[in-house]
């Protein structure tokens, strides 16, 4: 089967896979465009489930002021290698998860970080289960796993810190 230059070209610009996976998956998913944008989307995220025990040592630190100057936030982004770390998708990353971190107000990184006496709802409390801003269809874990697959390295929320004027916290 034959599959149009069109589809893998849609395909490619809905998930930013490459042209011979976009290919493959069109093939095996017989052009149905959103079975194939969930089929790369499961790939994606295994390819991150290999990656995550991976050291992440390297990264950096990204800062979003809001543009009233009253909100601000700070993000420690860590990846495996200083190469990954300046890639525009890890750039990119790093970006939109402090624009969460100043909209979203989270207070842990993840459910693991919750002291065992806090009654907290771990969807709103930790970034990593907060719905994305940009995509609230999908979690902020699951946007991270696919920059994972994107630049074939582990990536970490190492930590965060908001800042909103005249609030203490």
């Amino acid at each position: 089967m034959k599959i149009p230059v069109e589809a893998v070209k849609e395909l490619r610009i809905r998930t930013n896979a490459g042209v011979l996976d976009c290919n493959r998956a069109l093939l095996e998913v017989s052009c149905d465009m959103e079975k194939a944008v969930e089929l790369l989307r499961q790939r994606g995220l295994a390819i991150a489930e290999t990656k995550k025990n991976m050291a992440a040592g390297e990264g950096l630190i990204k800062a979003y002021i809001h543009h009233t100057k009253r909100i601000g936030a700070l993000v420690e982004l860590n990846c495996e290698t200083d190469f990954a770390a300046h890639t525009d998708e890890f750039e990119e990353l790093a970006h939109n998860l402090a624009m969460q971190v100043a909209a979203a107000s989270p207070r842990f990184v993840s459910d693991q970080d919750i002291p065992p006496e806090t009654q907290v709802d771990p969807q709103v409390a930790c970034l990593l289960n907060q719905p994305f801003i940009k995509d609230p269809g999908k979690t902020v874990q699951e946007v991270i796993s696919e920059v994972v697959a994107k630049v074939g390295e582990n990536i970490r929320v190492r930590r965060f810190a908001r800042f909103e004027l005249g609030v203490d916290h």
